[in-house]
């Protein structure tokens, strides 16, 4: 494929608001996770009984409104998108782009899992004498599964198309992948993709239905790990094709792989069938082998068959020296925001700012071999990255995968 430009990128999660300090904090394992408090919860909980979980929750953001002019959109999913659109300069780069390209040929591609349910889950709570939402929640924009993208395209003044993508974890990482074929096809000149995701009730007594909520901080591939920590994060990158006069240092986006192997509702492909076929995809994107892969960022849910599937294939495929981490223990699982959060880790390796540890991992699970052992690190470490891929592996067998380096490296 023709690699494509990233000409801006940021995040805003628990552990950092803006590149900066997710740097910093991803440099020195800094966790981002803190116990739910179960006598008090937070409003985005919704009830007075939750169960003991971390969670990677930014605080800051009940007291953060959006601006008059998008106040009617305003809920803790819009205010997460809204924060992190502010940093790195993300707004300046996307409104250089559709003064280039003019506002109807930048596209916008966001994935999410929850979207604005929160909202919804607030009205329910609520309803008036008649059964129906109060008239202060009766907001049709917000109710809506689609509601996260239709407010970043307002907020930022774009008429490209837009469209939600919701595979789960999956869901902003396969974004990507919609955002090259647009490209592609000549459908725009910019997009801007996204992965947006606030904490909200239904996520945290969803997945503690499914048994998967751990009571501690997550452990991804450890020998104790017992389920998730959930997290929140909005990321965000501005995609353009690749051009003659791109700088050879520019960071590019040089494949992307998806695959389905539909094996079950929630649990992996015993094998990894489907996620070996999405890391083949990106691969052959790129013009890459897997031994040419410095630095990966794990999916690593700390749950005990996703672990295990991903151990497997990354023993087998990559080079034992590779710079493997799973960063989840210090932002959470951000669910649909964590494909492009991890990416945005992967950039940050690439721009020479560290290669990522694996906050709360004390050591790989013995059964995973002496091969794996060697290539999770646990703790954060320096050197150049010439190439580096991203895991995102969601329910019913969605999976994707990333490939960054620079401009000089790539093979198209």
């Amino acid at each position: 494929m023709v690699p494509l430009v990233v000409v801006a990128h940021t995040a805003s999660c628990a552990a950092g608001v803006g590149l900066a300090a997710l740097a910093e904090a991803l440099r020195t394992n800094t966790s981002g996770l803190q116990p739910l408090q179960t006598d008090a919860p937070p409003a985005w909980a919704g009830t007075a009984r939750v169960p003991a979980a971390w969670v990677g929750a930014l605080d800051d953001l009940a007291a953060q409104p959006l601006p008059a002019p998008l106040s009617a959109w305003d809920c803790r999913p819009t205010r997460l998108a809204w924060q992190a659109l502010q940093q790195d300069g993300f707004i300046q780069a996307v409104d250089a782009a559709r003064l280039r390209w003019g506002a109807a040929r930048v596209g916008l591609v966001l994935g999410t899992s929850a979207s604005t349910i929160g909202d919804s889950e607030a009205a329910y709570r609520q309803l008036d004498a008649d059964g129906g939402f109060p008239a202060g929640r009766r907001n049709p924009r917000l109710n809506t599964p689609h509601a996260l993208a239709a407010f970043v395209q307002a907020a930022l003044g774009l008429a490209g198309p837009a469209v939600t993508v919701s595979t789960a974890c999956s869901s902003s990482a396969k974004a990507c992948g919609s955002a090259r074929r647009w490209l592609q096809a000549g459908v725009v000149d910019a997009v801007v993709v996204a992965g947006v995701e606030a904490l909200s009730a239904s996520l945290l007594f969803g997945f503690r239905a499914l048994g998967l909520v751990a009571e501690a901080p997550c452990q991804p591939f450890g020998t104790a790990r017992k389920g998730i920590s959930l997290g929140e994060a909005a990321a965000f990158a501005l995609l353009q094709r690749h051009k003659a006069a791109t700088r050879p240092d520019a960071l590019c986006l040089l494949g992307d792989g998806e695959a389905n192997d539909a094996h079950h509702m929630s649990a992996p492909h015993p094998q990894g069938l489907g996620a070996e076929l999405a890391l083949d995809a990106a691969l052959a994107r790129a013009g890459l082998q897997a031994e040419e892969i410095d630095f990966v960022n794990l999916h690593g849910t700390a749950t005990p068959a996703n672990d295990a599937v991903e151990a497997a294939l990354v023993a087998r495929r990559y080079p034992p020296t590779v710079h493997a981490c799973a960063t989840k223990g210090l932002t959470g699982h951000t669910m649909g925001a964590a494909g492009l959060l991890e990416a945005v880790i992967c950039l940050l390796a690439l721009r020479g700012l560290g290669r990522a540890g694996s906050a709360h991992t004390s050591a790989a699970d013995p059964a995973f071999g002496p091969v794996f052992a060697q290539q999770l690190r646990r703790q954060p470490a320096t050197g150049p990255v010439r190439f580096a891929a991203s895991h995102s592996f969601g329910f019913g067998g969605n999976n994707g995968v990333l490939v960054f380096g620079h401009a000089a490296q790539a093979k198209a």
